[in-house]
C-alpha cells in the first residue's frame, strides 16, 4: 500500500468510530474538475497526522453516462446512519467550472471496505426510508427509453440540432431560434412503450444572467400520443414559479406512449434549449444478452494501463463495467455508449483488478460476466 505522508491541498477528513478505535478516513479529488475521470480517492488512518494507507481504486468515479465527475465531495450520514458521498460533477460548457452536485449511496462493505455506489448514477432511484443496505441497489429499473431515438423540433438555432436531445451528453445541447411560447420538441420512443419518469434539462444558449435567482422561472407541458396525432397532456407546469434547470418528474401511474411532447410556455432566460430530454420507463423487447468474448488485457510498458473490449451485443445501447481489487468487491463503474472498447487508466503497478460487464437496453441489463482478473 502507498503512504501518504502530507494532506492534500484539497482533501476532507471524516471520522469513524468502529470496533472500539477511531479510524481516520482522508478524501480528496483529482485529476481535475474539469476531466470526466474526476474521482474521489481515499486513504485510511488511525491518526489525523498518521501515515495514510491509500486504497487502489477512487471511492467514487463516474467517467461515464449522460453527466460525468464524482470528485472534491464529501462523506455524510443521514438520520438513520446511511452513508451518502456527494460530488462535483462536469458540464464545462460555458465555464470551465461549470458543474452539478452529485449524491451517491455510500457505506462499509462486512469487511470493512469502503465503497461509493455509482451505477446507473443518472437515472432514477428509490431514496431509502430507514436504515438500508447501500451495496444492494435502489435503482427502479426504469430504462431509458429514447437514447440516440428520432427527434422533431419547432426550429433549430445554427449548429445546436435536435439529435443532442437524446445523445446522453450533458455538455451538448439543441437550441431552438427563440424562447417563444410555443417552441416544442417531440422524442419518438420507436414503439409503445412503458413510460414512467421524466426528466428536462435546459442548457444556457444565449443567457444574460450567471446562478441562481429567486424571481426567475420555467413553465412548460409535457404530451404523449401513441400515434403521433391525438396528444394528451401529461404534466402541466403553466403555472411553475420556480427556477427548474434539471426538472425531474416521476408520474403517479404509468403511461402507454410512443411520442412525447415537450411545449415551451416561458424561459427564465436565453433561448428554449435542451441538453437532455430523458423518458425512463420499460420497453416491450428483450432485455440484452450476456456480453460474450469480454477481454482484459494489461500493456508491459505501463501496468497502470487496461484495455477492455468485448463483442458488441446486438439489441444494446449502453454498456455498465464494474471494476474492483477484488472479484466480488467491484464497487466502481463506467457506462460507455456505442462502443465495444475502453481504455482504462487508474490502476495501480504492482495490484491485482477485476473487471465486469453488462449490457443495456431500453428493456433492462443482462447478466454480468465473470469477473476477469487483470
Amino acid at each position: 500500500m502507498k503512504l501518504l505522508k502530507k494532506l492534500p491541498m484539497n482533501g476532507m477528513i471524516f471520522v469513524r468510530q468502529q470496533h472500539g478505535f477511531k479510524e481516520i478516513h482522508l478524501q480528496w479529488g483529482g485529476p481535475g474538475t474539469e476531466f470526466s475521470h474526476y474521482a474521489d480517492g481515499y486513504a485510511v488512518s488511525d491518526s489525523p497526522l498518521g501515515e495514510f494507507k491509500h486504497a487502489s481504486l477512487p471511492l467514487s468515479m463516474k467517467a461515464g453516462g449522460f453527466i460525468r465527475g464524482a470528485g472534491h465531495g464529501a462523506t455524510f450520514q443521514d438520520s438513520w446512519n446511511n452513508y451518502w458521498h456527494t460530488s462535483t460533477m462536469v458540464i464545462n460548457t460555458k465555464n470551465n467550472f461549470e458543474r452539478r452536485i452529485g449524491l451517491w449511496p455510500a457505506g462499509f462493505d462486512e469487511d470493512d471496505k469502503m465503497y461509493c455506489n455509482t451505477a446507473f448514477g443518472d437515472y432514477p432511484h428509490y431514496l431509502p426510508n430507514g436504515e438500508t443496505n447501500h451495496i444492494e441497489s435502489r435503482f427502479t429499473g426504469w430504462m431509458l427509453l429514447n437514447y440516440n431515438k428520432p427527434v422533431q423540433v419547432s426550429s433549430t438555432l445554427g449548429a445546436f440540432s435536435a439529435n443532442k436531445i437524446v445523445d446522453e451528453d450533458i455538455k451538448t445541447y439543441w437550441s431552438a431560434k427563440t424562447s417563444n411560447e410555443g417552441e416544442w420538441l417531440i422524442s419518438d420512443l420507436g414503439e409503445l412503450s412503458t413510460v414512467c419518469a421524466i426528466q428536462i434539462n435546459y442548457a444556457d444558449q444565449d443567457a444574460d444572467f450567471m446562478g441562481k435567482m429567486l424571481d426567475k422561472y420555467h413553465q412548460y407541458q409535457v404530451y404523449y400520443s401513441i400515434d403521433g396525432k391525438k396528444w394528451h397532456l401529461l404534466i402541466d407546469k403553466s403555472k411553475n414559479k420556480s427556477d427548474v434547470p434539471h426538472d425531474y418528474i416521476e408520474l403517479s401511474s404509468p403511461i402507454k406512449a410512443r411520442y412525447v411532447k415537450l411545449v415551451n410556455l416561458h424561459m427564465p432566460t436565453g433561448k428554449f434549449a435542451i441538453s437532455g430530454f430523458r423518458i425512463f420507463g420499460k420497453g416491450n423487447g428483450e432485455k440484452p444478452r450476456v456480453v460474450e468474448q469480454f477481454i482484459v488485457l494489461r500493456t508491459e510498458t505501463d501496468k497502470r494501463s487496461g484495455w477492455l473490449k468485448w463483442k458488441p451485443v446486438d439489441n444494446a445501447y449502453a454498456y455498465n463495467i464494474y471494476i474492483g481489487t477484488e472479484p466480488d468487491k467491484l464497487y466502481s463503474s463506467v457506462m460507455v455508449h456505442n462502443t465495444n472498447e475502453y481504455y482504462y487508466k487508474g490502476m495501480d503497478r504492482t495490484q491485482p483488478y477485476y473487471f465486469a460487464i453488462e449490457a443495456i437496453n431500453e428493456n433492462g441489463t443482462s447478466q454480468w460476466t465473470r469477473a476477469r482478473a487483470l
